[in-house]
């Protein structure tokens, strides 16, 4: 005969076990909308543009087409999560220590070099395709938020801070990296060092 101690056991296994069932499937499902949002940053990477079909994201991530659709809807939600995570990642990987402008310049270079050629390919379509256009204004704004937020202490002290960020924003920009690493072929080493040098030269100037 069961007693009540028993019972009461079994109640709160049963409630363990439920507990258990639901984080995982609330992890399964995350895993699974991650791995959907990856796979559209790959493709996209790799073809160098947004135009990605849903069959073909389905087939990298591992999952059918209603998958996706389940997860996310529509292309678009599924395209504007994507931009938000990838927002995030850039975030993270831009993070450099305030005042350390060595550090900031070498930041910025190094992702240039991961993905310029991308942001490249995309921002040469901003006027003509809408999800370009949010893609390129949302990198705008994160970078002019960077420039802000890293070189805080030299701006602090200037004059004139809206001209010391545009300046700083020129000198650490995706084109400043394209003139000199993919136009006249420098090496990235060498392009590092040129953009830290105009950095060093608007902010002594400021």
């Amino acid at each position: 005969m069961t007693s009540k101690n028993d019972f009461a056991l079994i109640v709160v296994d049963m409630k363990s076990t439920r507990t258990y069932t639901m984080r995982a499937r609330a992890e399964s499902t995350e895993a699974t909308r991650r791995r959907i949002i990856e796979s559209v940053v790959a493709l996209s990477e790799e073809r160098l543009s947004l135009e990605i079909v849903l069959a073909d994201v389905a087939d990298r991530a591992g999952v059918s087409v209603q998958t996706v659709l389940r997860h996310f809807g529509s292309k678009e939600t599924l395209f504007a999560a994507t931009l938000e995570y990838r927002r995030a990642q850039v975030r993270e990987e831009w993070v450099a220590p305030a005042g350390d402008v060595a550090a900031a310049v070498r930041t910025i270079t190094d992702f240039c070099e991961r993905t310029g050629d991308w942001m490249l390919a995309i921002m040469s379509r901003e006027h003509v395709d809408d999800a370009a256009a949010k893609v390129v204004a949302g990198g705008r704004e994160l970078h002019r938020k960077w420039v802000t937020e890293t070189f805080a202490p030299e701006i602090a002290g200037c004059a004139d801070p809206d001209a010391l960020v545009d300046l700083l924003v020129v000198a650490t920009d995706l084109y400043t990296w394209k003139l000199l690493r993919r136009d006249a072929g420098r090496d990235q080493a060498t392009t590092a060092e040129r953009m830290l040098h105009l950095v060093r030269a608007v902010l002594s100037t400021s």
